[in-house]
């Protein structure tokens, strides 16, 4: 099937083929967005070229001011919902009444637990029901994603997976960004290649890895969260 797939979108440009696939999957194609650069680049495309792909974004409770300042300007800009899903307020409550608000920085298992609580169960509501995935993900943002093709099969959440930038490199997103006049998140002007959760996240020096300022307390290779975990 992904073969196939791949191959119906082969020679066409990346507006086409979100057409194409948004055509294919009869509306059960939806884009997650975290307002980095990326995937503004991926709302401006499906948004300005009215492709119909539900737009949605988790709203952990803990993100940047800045994060929000895009997500309002883009909603004010384009005038298209984007649809923000929430963790279940029973999960969260218990959560931090019996380990406190900051439990992510005292063992990898809380953070993950943190991490499923407020991303990973509102993730799954969010694609449930659906053919297609789109991200805004590139090859060169982590090792961990050198393993990565532009079109997948999720096997955990059943679904295909397309990465329409998959191929752009940093640059490309910076001057796609600019000649277009897509507003981005601030943060990434002050050394935020990766933005998440403010408690979690932080500007990298140079010649650190890309996802270092993410989770940096940790000391591992591997540091995902587990909305786009490879085997």
């Amino acid at each position: 099937m992904i073969a196939t797939l791949k191959q119906e979108l082969e020679g066409l440009d990346v507006v086409a083929k979100l057409k194409y696939l948004a055509e294919k999957s009869k509306n059960k194609i939806v884009f997650s967005t975290s307002f980095g650069w990326e995937d503004q680049v991926v709302t401006h495309l499906i948004f300005a070229n009215n492709i119909p792909i539900k737009v949605f974004t988790l709203e952990t409770g803990r993100l940047f001011p800045e994060t929000y300042y895009v997500w309002n300007r883009t909603l004010e800009i384009y005038q298209k919902p984007i649809h923000a899903y929430f963790p279940q307020n029973d999960l969260l409550q218990n959560m931090v009444n019996a380990k406190g608000p900051s439990s992510f920085y005292e063992s990898i298992e809380n953070r993950k637990e943190c991490c499923y609580i407020r991303k990973i169960e509102p993730l799954k509501r969010a694609l449930a029901g659906n053919e297609i995935w789109i991200t805004g993900i590139r090859a060169d943002q982590s090792t961990n994603r050198e393993g990565m093709e532009d079109v997948e099969w999720d096997e955990g959440n059943q679904l295909f997976k397309f990465h329409p930038i998959f191929d752009w490199t940093l640059e490309d997103v910076k001057h796609y960004v600019k000649d277009n006049n897509i507003v981005y998140n601030t943060l990434h002007d002050k050394g935020f290649p990766s933005i998440g959760c403010a408690p979690c996240t932080r500007a990298v020096r140079e010649g650190e890895d890309f996802r270092a300022g993410r989770w940096w307390w940790e000391d591992q290779s591997k540091k995902e969260c587990g909305l786009h975990a490879t085997s």
